[in-house]
């Protein structure tokens, strides 16, 4: 039996500036992109990897949340402490570059890591932690 990672959800606060960050400065390619009253559901993935998407996602839209919930949420959010993602990068110091010239909130510049990792960390728009790491 094989198990893969089909896909994640990450929340957004504005599906443009969402966009913008995974398809134009990750590469990403779109895969989905629905809406439903005054909410937005894009599907976004690596185009060498089209089995495993993430799925950019209005934050708190399960309707048996509380308001409290929902608000609890959105400022998990806003500090960054809600969602994280890694990714890896065959140059990191490349997309670093790219993505510092784009004026992406930049957490943690690129640096050797301890334990073996060399990485960085932005926030997307949303303010989901991006943690990029350099593949061997």
């Amino acid at each position: 039996m094989s198990l893969f990672i089909h896909s994640t959800f990450l929340p957004h606060l504005d599906p443009d500036d969402s966009l913008t960050f995974y398809r134009d400065l990750l590469g990403f390619e779109v895969r989905n992109d629905v809406g439903y009253e005054d909410m937005r559901w894009i599907t976004v993935g690596p185009p060498d990897q089209p089995a495993v998407s993430i799925v950019l996602s209005p934050p708190a839209a399960d309707p048996t949340l509380t308001g409290q919930e929902r608000e609890t949420i959105l400022e998990l959010m806003v500090k960054g402490n809600y969602a994280t993602l890694t990714l890896s990068s065959d140059d990191l110091d490349a997309l670093f570059e790219k993505l510092e010239a784009a004026n992406v909130e930049i957490m943690q510049e690129p640096m050797d890591q301890d334990y073996g990792v060399r990485d960085c960390a932005v926030r997307d728009p949303a303010g989901n932690t991006i943690r990029i790491n350099q593949r061997s």
